[in-house]
């Protein structure tokens, strides 16, 4: 517990630094872009106008309504896991230069490319409501308990974010490996299709064993069902939540040591 308090304090010591490295990377980002943030918003509705357009076609014979709220809250919450995760990978490689010359809380630079992540979410979320309302999709009060789901999976994607910065660290096939897995779990997540197309083995593989799907199915019930998420799938986000961060934790605490060696 003595442990547990002490990098709690490590983190707020350097939440300065945090910030900045957080700024930089919405800074570069955006660099010489004329829009700016603004791609932020436009992004994801490019991507939901293409989708819908295609995968509308594909389904117009199931009952889904309001096909792309449907589509678009299942895309928000999977591109900012993907990208942030993605971004996450890299991190303690793509800092070597300032680790070899000052002591620095190592995690703190993955922590930066997850929560820069969840900026865009956020701006992603403005795009959400656009769609809402130009679909005229009700509004509830139940909106107001986004930010509940958005904690989860951001607990989520910084345990899964250390042990992807960890293990490349020593493994730089990770990378690779991860790319795959995340086409795999885009397609294993319904995103654009209903659960009930998938085969009955499937179905129960991807409510009881894909963590995007509890927070997806969480956010749409917020958003087209106007309704609060069954209190299961909450309790199977906040357990998927934690598994994540310990164990992203343990692997990173264990082997950063060692990293000095490696990058």
């Amino acid at each position: 517990m003595r442990m547990f308090f002490a990098r709690i304090q490590g983190f707020i010591k350097y939440k300065d630094l945090m910030g900045q490295l957080v700024l930089r990377d919405l800074k570069l980002k955006y660099r010489r872009s004329i829009l700016g943030y603004l791609w932020s918003i436009l992004n994801p509705l490019f991507i939901m106008t293409i989708m819908a357009i295609v995968f509308s076609q594909m389904f117009r014979s199931t009952t889904i309504p309001n096909y792309p709220v449907y589509l678009m809250s299942g895309q928000v919450l999977f591109n900012y896991m993907n990208i942030s995760t993605h971004g996450a990978i890299n991190s303690i490689n793509g800092s070597a230069s300032l680790l070899k010359k000052t002591y620095l809380p190592k995690y703190v630079f993955t922590v930066s490319k997850i929560t820069s992540g969840l900026i865009d979410c956020i701006f992603s979320i403005g795009a959400l409501l656009i769609v809402m309302l130009f679909t005229g999709a009700t509004f509830s009060w139940h909106l107001l308990l986004f930010p509940l789901i958005l904690i989860q999976l951001y607990v989520f994607c910084v345990g899964l974010g250390m042990f992807l910065a960890a293990t490349n660290v020593f493994f730089r096939d990770i990378q690779y490996i991860y790319n795959a897995i995340t086409t795999a779990w885009l397609y294993l997540t319904p995103m654009f299709y209903p659960i009930e197309k998938l085969p009955e083995k499937l179905i129960f593989l991807v409510a009881h064993c894909n963590p995007m799907y509890a927070y997806v199915t969480q956010l749409r019930c917020l958003t087209l069902y106007n309704c609060i998420p069954d209190m299961h799938m909450v309790l199977y986000g906040c357990i998927d939540a934690c598994l994540a961060l310990i164990l992203g934790v343990w692997v990173f605490l264990k082997t950063q040591d060692r990293f000095i060696l490696y990058i």
